[in-house]
């Protein structure tokens, strides 16, 4: 994939799955698996104000220009799902110097990074990722690659601070905050640069 929306469908050489920007076909099993990752692994179950991007997805991911959704599919099946989004962190509920740090607009947000468990060590967060990063360069616009997550999710913290740099941990903040930690990743350099 080159990260480039419309790319064409890539096989990623991993047990039969396969990597794609996310279309209308994508959207029912994508939904799927994110609403079956916030139930059972982030235990929130659906609340709208953080979640309502899960029940719209081609207005969240598919329409905006400089927005994404990508997909893994194994035969039939979503199995594994990530976005990028053009909007920062808000303040509240996150501080105040993590909104200003990383503005809507200007900063690509990693989100919905999210595989079944059954599909798990086999890279495809990490490709996802990778991927993610990708289209957030060559979108044009974006300074920053951000993105939280919450430290009670099994695996999700060691992930990430294998691959980002933790910008904050609300935990140690006075009152604990939300209880997430804050990341920054390199932006990758847009394709032929």
């Amino acid at each position: 994939m080159t990260g480039a929306r419309g790319a064409a469908p890539a096989a990623t050489g991993r047990q039969g799955y396969v990597l794609r920007t996310a279309t209308a076909e994508d959207v029912g099993g994508a939904r799927a698996v994110m609403l079956d990752t916030v139930y059972h692994d982030l235990r929130s179950g659906y609340v709208p104000r953080w979640h309502a991007d899960i029940i719209d997805l081609e207005d969240a991911y598919l329409r905006p220009e400089r927005c994404t959704l990508l997909v893994v599919r194994c035969g039939d099946e979503v199995v594994a799902t990530g976005a990028v989004r053009d909007r920062g962190p808000q303040a509240p509920p996150n501080p105040r110097w993590i909104a200003d740090r990383f503005p809507s607009g200007s900063t690509a947000q990693l989100c919905r990074i999210y595989v079944r468990p059954e599909h798990r060590r086999h890279g495809l967060a990490r490709l996802l990722v990778r991927e993610l990063g990708a289209f957030a360069a060559n979108a044009g616009g974006y300074t920053s690659l951000y993105l939280h997550t919450d430290p009670a999710v099994p695996g999700a913290e060691p992930f990430w601070r294998s691959m980002a740099h933790e910008v904050c941990d609300e935990r140690t903040l006075p009152g604990g905050g939300q209880g997430i930690i804050h990341f920054e990743l390199p932006l990758p350099a847009p394709a032929g640069a």
